[in-house]
């Protein structure tokens, strides 16, 4: 196989837009692969597991990407310096045969291309060095009390309700106040965090519509003018909060943050820092109630929280799919990517690929041997992984401690969404 000519470009993406890409018209070149299809989004890993029976790199029309299913290759990408989240420092987007994106969707790709997950060395690297100062170990442990305290307070309220939805009740607030808390954003100003989040994230699915663009430059708009504010304060009067730390970090050359950079490795980790922690959440345990063995297991033995965590992370992943650009021509099992291509690693396949995963369709919260990359991996490994975690546990101990007869009380509808795996509400009872 070989990539096909650049075809026309979505202005708001500058992904194919050809009428092949239609997502109505289904999936390309007979495969399974569908992520407009709300029945391949209920269920993909059957899918995956076709993919993954096809090839090692499979080209996929609709989106103008390669795929890649497997998890040696997924995890060998990651750490490939030849592929990039960006080409801009680089090529400019003619270089690269790509058409530059509409100037009505400027405030997003400005917040959006100066966050450390889409930037590549030298700007990467000097980003997440002085981010890596003020967002310590030591910082993330001192969260630990907190981010404990409020999963209770969460839990407590969902027990005296008698239930409710773990999503908006307990799944959602905690991550969004333990970031916000950690940036030192007020109790009083957090209400449009996770709308502003949302409205943002809905540019990283498949080929978004031009009214998930115009919702995303408003949230830009909005989210950046509010942090540049909070900056502003932060400057005059520094806290003890990460904003500040970022104000002060420096490393041996004296290079600071810019306001921009500022803002966007603000919204990055508000962003990152709870999009995949709420639908972890969600998602796992949506997985236990539907594995009444497994749920039973852990309530008798609490040990197996974090075994659990890494577990249901790997068996319903948060984010499927992750993108990467080839800056320079490689080769994958006899096919040719060029330059200028996009791979698509599909997190979700590589996370059940049996070439490493025994029995991966099987939960198992006893798995020890699980070296899932829900998480990433390379230099793009999330920053926020160890406050993930705590955060994971944290909700799962209280719920199991202050709920233990927790059950399902209504079958629950997942998000449209395929790239950011969720659900619109998990509605449970006592």
């Amino acid at each position: 196989m070989t990539a096909a000519s650049d075809p026309a470009t979505d202005p708001a993406t500058g992904r194919a837009s050809d009428p092949a890409s239609d997502p109505a018209s289904g999936p390309a070149s007979g495969l399974a692969f569908d992520p407009w299809d709300p029945a391949f989004v209920a269920d993909p890993y059957p899918a995956f597991a076709e993919l993954r029976g096809r090839g090692r790199v499979l080209y996929y029309e609709p989106s103008d990407q390669w795929l890649v299913p497997h998890h040696a290759d997924v995890s060998a990408l990651l750490r490939d310096r030849r592929l990039g989240r960006t080409y801009q420092h680089r090529f400019t987007h003619e270089e690269f045969g790509r058409t530059p994106p509409p100037p009505e969707h400027e405030p997003f790709h400005t917040l959006n291309d100066h966050g450390m997950l889409d930037l590549e060395p030298p700007d990467h690297t000097r980003i997440r060095r002085l981010v890596s100062k003020a967002f310590t170990p030591r910082t993330v442990e001192r969260l630990r009390p907190y981010v404990h305290g409020l999963a209770d307070d969460l839990v407590a309220r969902l027990v005296a309700a008698g239930g409710g939805d773990l999503l908006t009740d307990v799944a959602e607030p905690l991550p969004v106040a333990v970031i916000a808390e950690m940036l030192g954003i007020p109790e009083s100003d957090r209400a449009p965090l996770r709308p502003w989040s949302a409205d943002i994230c809905g540019m990283y699915e498949l080929n978004p519509s031009e009214e998930t663009a115009a919702k995303a430059v408003r949230a830009s708009l909005d989210f950046s003018d509010y942090l540049r504010t909070l900056i502003a304060a932060r400057r005059k009067d520094p806290g003890d909060d990460l904003i500040s730390g970022l104000i002060a970090a420096h490393d041996e050359d004296d290079d600071r943050l810019t306001e921009q950079e500022m803002i966007s490795t603000c919204v990055l980790l508000l962003n990152a820092g709870h999009e995949a922690t709420v639908n972890a959440t969600t998602n796992g345990w949506l997985a236990l109630f539907r594995h009444p063995d497994q749920l039973a297991a852990l309530r008798a033995d609490h040990s197996l929280v974090p075994s659990a965590v890494e577990e249901l992370m790997r068996y319903d992943t948060p984010l499927q799919l992750f993108e990467r650009w080839i800056l320079d021509e490689i080769e994958i099992d006899g096919t040719t990517l060029p330059r200028g291509a996009e791979v698509a690693m599909l997190f979700g396949s590589a996370n059940h690929d049996p070439a490493v995963f025994t029995d991966p369709e099987r939960l198992d919260l006893t798995r020890r041997d699980n070296p899932h990359i829900s998480f990433s991996a390379g230099i793009h490994y999330c920053i926020g992984a160890p406050l993930a975690r705590i955060e994971l546990a944290a909700s799962m101990t209280s719920l199991l401690e202050r709920a233990p007869g927790l059950r399902l009380a209504a079958e629950p509808e997942r998000r449209p969404n395929f790239v950011m795996r969720g659900l619109t509400g998990l509605r449970v009872e006592l």
